[in-house]
């Protein structure tokens, strides 16, 4: 597996888990109340820096770990690298789009500020998550 392949696969498996634990924790905050009275924030805040935190260190030891077995291999990327990673791009920014309408749609209505800023980091999940895919599976199928 490539240097690349790696990270997506890392951004994969972190998006998937903090998503998982930020819509747990929000659950649990409003304790079957309205999820609007959730002080949110914080707890997107901490997702979010815990998300980034956590890809670092398990590429890092994904890295050492993949270069202890293939030393020659470790770090290098060719272009078929960045082929996929734009067309992962192009997947995760279509759901981006889609996210920001959404928010613009719930702005005009004037919604709840929880709705507005849960929708956009959905979107962020959505454009992580289903562009990784998108990698992966042309990482494992090849290009179209």
């Amino acid at each position: 597996m490539v240097y690349e392949e790696r990270n997506t696969w890392v951004g994969l498996i972190v998006s998937a888990i903090g998503m998982v634990v930020y819509v747990v924790v929000v659950l649990n905050q409003a304790g079957g109340g309205p999820l609007t009275d959730v002080v949110w924030w914080p707890i997107m805040l901490w997702v979010i820096l815990g998300s980034i935190v956590a890809s670092i260190v398990l590429s890092i030891v994904w890295g050492i770990l993949a270069g202890m077995r293939d030393p020659d291999g470790v770090g290098k990327s060719d272009i078929r690298d960045r082929d996929i990673a734009r067309l992962g791009s192009r997947v995760g920014q279509a759901f981006m789009v889609i996210a920001g309408l959404g928010v613009l749609v719930l702005c005009a209505f004037e919604a709840d500020w929880f709705w507005i800023a849960n929708t956009m980091f959905f979107g962020f999940f959505l454009t992580a998550f289903l562009g990784g895919i998108a990698s992966v599976i042309a990482y494992r199928r090849g290009m179209i």
